[in-house]
């Protein structure tokens, strides 16, 4: 498989969700966040699309939502997210234990994916990851293996103060076992709307550090080209 022709499909898969204007319909608005829903093209389930603003630069929060080691930080709703193979500075297959949610009728999953970081002109940058199979990881019985459709994020900055960032999210999550679609559709949008403030508060109690010659923007990635 060549994942990198992968992590980039899945890129404009992430940039075409973002594109989309048609078809949602808002499932929750809380805290300055809102999440939407439709039906899915690519499984029995519906996509989610989340947007909030974050009090951050654009490279600073890519950096933040990207790396492995941060993001095991901030993210209450893992329990293991660890780089299993580097294919260059801007794409890793991650493996993904979630925590048990839903008060427990939702068990842990775990998940393989290729996870991709790309910048576009304006310092808009996307996020993408999408679930693989990878030698060295099958399914085992200790977690139910989920799937992860193509998902991500979309961060661009706000025109008034590109200090902050407007973030768009998009979930399309396969869980797989015997779970009624009802109970997803019913804990998917407050999880979501937690996985958002939990970006907010790791935002204010972490600042990631400045990687020499990535992500200060995306006019100095492209003259290093």
């Amino acid at each position: 498989m060549d994942y990198k022709v992968l992590a980039q499909q899945t890129t404009q898969d992430i940039l075409g969700y973002s594109q989309d204007t048609s078809g949602w319909k808002v499932a929750k608005s809380s805290k300055k966040i809102t999440v939407s829903s439709k039906p899915s093209k690519t499984f029995h389930g519906n996509i989610y699309r989340v947007e909030g603003i974050i009090s951050e630069s654009t490279s600073k929060l890519a950096d933040f939502l990207y790396k492995p080691e941060i993001r095991i930080k901030w993210d209450k709703s893992l329990k293991v997210y660890s780089m299993i193979h580097k294919i260059d500075s801007d794409t890793f297959i991650c493996h993904a234990i979630t925590q048990s949610f839903a008060m427990g009728s939702i068990s842990p999953r775990d998940f393989v994916d290729i996870v991709h970081s790309k910048c576009y002109e304006g310092n808009v940058y996307v996020i993408s990851s999408k679930s693989v199979d990878f030698p060295g990881y099958p399914p085992s019985s200790h977690y139910i293996r989920g799937y992860n459709h193509a998902c991500g994020f979309v961060c661009s900055p706000l025109k008034d103060n590109p200090e902050h960032s407007k973030v768009v999210m998009f979930v399309q999550t396969e869980m797989r076992g015997r779970l009624s679609p009802s109970i997803i559709e019913a804990t998917m949008p407050s999880n979501l709307v937690n996985l958002i403030l939990h970006v907010k508060d790791g935002i204010k109690t972490h600042k990631a550090p400045p990687e020499r010659g990535r992500h200060h923007s995306c006019h100095s990635l492209r003259k290093k080209k």
